[in-house]
C-alpha cells in the first residue's frame, strides 16, 4: 500500500513538471502577435524558434532584398539608369522620382532598401531586364536557387497583388544570402545618407530600421508595409562567430517588429547558450513543420505568459517605442497530435480564434 502512495506521488510530480514545462513554451507563442515569425542560426539554417515558419503570407517591400541580390549579379553598381514613365508613376513612399531623372544603381538600391522607394526598384528592374515582368522571372528563379521554395514574386517592390507570397522561414534564408553582398551589407546597415541624381537633385534618406539606433551588433535588416502584408522585418545579428536572423510577418502594429525582433534573438541566443530548447508553434490546423518533430497532448491555456529574456541592450529601448494597442493574438484551444520521431523540437498546434 505505501508503495502504491508513493508511486503515486511520483507519478504526479512527474506529470506536474511536464505540464508545466509544456505550459511555459506553449504560452510563449502567444508573446508574437506577428502572423508568423521565426529566428534562425545562420550558419546550419537550424530554427530555433518559431511561429508558424511555412505560413504564405504577403512579403511587402521585405521583396526589394531579392531585386537588390538580383540587380547586384547582374549589372554594376555604378551604372547610371534613367527613371521611366512606369518607375516614376509606381505608387511610392517620398522621396518621389521623376521621370527622365538619371541615378546611378548604387544610389538606387540606397533608396530601396534604406527607404523602400517603390519606384527606385522598379527602374532598377528596368535597367536590368529592360521591362519589370522580365525581371520578375529572374527574382523567382533566384528564389528556388536560394532555397526560398515558398516565395513568389510578382514585381520588384513588395506592393500587394494574387500570387505574391513567402514565409518567415524562406525570408530568412534570403537575408543570410543578402549578407554575401558587400553593397547590400552596408546599406542596410547604414543609418542615414544624401543621394544625389546625375541631373543634381539632393536627396536625403533615413533608414526606416530602428533597430540600427539601439544596437551596433545589428547588421542591418529591412523592414516592409502594406494594407494586406501588415508589418514585416527581417534583421541579422552576430553572436560572437554565429549569425542570427530573425524574420517577422503579417505584424498589426510597427513598433511590435522590434520587440518580436528582439523577443527572437533573445531565444534564438538561449537556444544556442543551450539554457532552452528550439520550439516551433502553430495556430492553424492547416500548416505543416518544416522540420520533424515530436507532439504532445497537454493543455496549456488560461495561464500568464512568461516573459523572454533580455537580448543585449536593446530589450529596453525597443520597449520604449511600444505602443499598448491589445493587438496580441488570443490563442486558445488545441487539436489533438500525433507523435512523431526526428529531431528533438517541441512543436503544439493551436486554433486561432483572435487577431493574429
Amino acid at each position: 500500500m505505501k508503495e502504491l502512495r508513493v508511486r503515486g506521488v511520483i507519478r504526479s510530480l512527474f506529470l506536474f513538471v511536464v505540464f508545466y514545462s509544456l505550459l511555459v513554451t506553449a504560452v510563449s507563442a502567444d508573446e508574437l502577435s506577428a502572423k508568423a515569425a521565426v529566428v534562425i542560426d545562420s550558419a546550419g539554417e537550424r530554427i530555433l524558434y518559431a511561429k508558424n515558419p511555412n505560413l504564405k503570407l504577403p512579403p511587402a517591400s521585405t521583396t526589394k532584398l531579392v531585386t537588390a541580390i538580383v540587380v547586384l549579379e547582374s549589372i554594376n553598381p555604378d551604372t547610371v539608369a534613367t527613371i521611366s514613365e512606369n518607375a516614376a508613376s509606381t505608387p511610392s513612399v517620398t522621396p518621389r522620382l521623376k521621370a527622365g531623372e538619371k541615378y546611378t544603381v548604387r544610389d538606387l538600391l540606397h533608396l530601396a532598401l534604406m527607404r523602400s522607394v517603390n519606384s527606385a526598384a522598379v527602374a532598377l528592374a528596368e535597367a536590368v531586364a529592360g521591362t519589370e515582368d522580365a525581371f520578375v522571372s529572374m527574382m523567382n528563379d533566384k528564389a528556388m536557387q536560394m532555397g526560398a521554395e515558398n516565395a513568389r514574386f510578382i514585381n520588384s517592390s513588395g506592393l500587394p497583388g494574387p500570387g505574391q507570397h513567402i514565409t518567415a522561414f524562406d525570408l530568412a534564408k534570403i537575408m543570410k544570402e543578402s549578407l554575401k553582398y558587400p553593397l547590400i551589407r552596408e546599406i542596410i546597415n547604414t543609418r542615414a545618407k544624401e543621394v544625389f541624381s546625375v541631373n543634381g537633385r539632393r536627396v536625403f534618406v533615413k533608414n526606416t530600421n530602428q533597430l540600427l539606433w539601439t544596437d551596433d551588433d545589428l547588421y542591418g535588416g529591412k523592414t516592409g508595409y502594406t494594407r494586406a502584408a501588415g508589418h514585416c522585418f527581417v534583421v541579422a545579428a552576430k553572436k560572437g562567430s554565429n549569425t542570427l536572423i530573425a524574420a517577422v510577418l503579417g505584424e498589426s502594429a510597427r513598433d511590435n517588429l522590434w520587440d518580436d525582433s528582439v523577443m527572437l534573438l533573445s531565444k534564438g541566443y538561449d537556444v544556442m547558450a543551450q539554457k532552452a530548447e528550439p520550439a516551433i508553434y502553430f495556430t492553424s490546423v492547416s500548416d505543416r513543420p518544416v522540420v520533424f518533430a515530436s507532439y504532445n497532448k497537454h493543455k496549456a491555456a488560461g495561464h500568464k505568459k512568461v516573459k523572454a529574456h533580455k537580448y543585449s541592450k536593446i530589450k529596453k529601448v525597443a520597449a520604449k517605442n511600444k505602443k499598448k494597442n491589445g493587438s496580441h493574438a488570443n490563442i486558445v484551444g488545441k487539436k489533438k497530435a500525433k507523435k512523431s520521431s526526428g529531431k528533438n523540437l517541441s512543436v503544439h498546434k493551436q486554433e486561432s480564434t483572435g487577431k493574429s
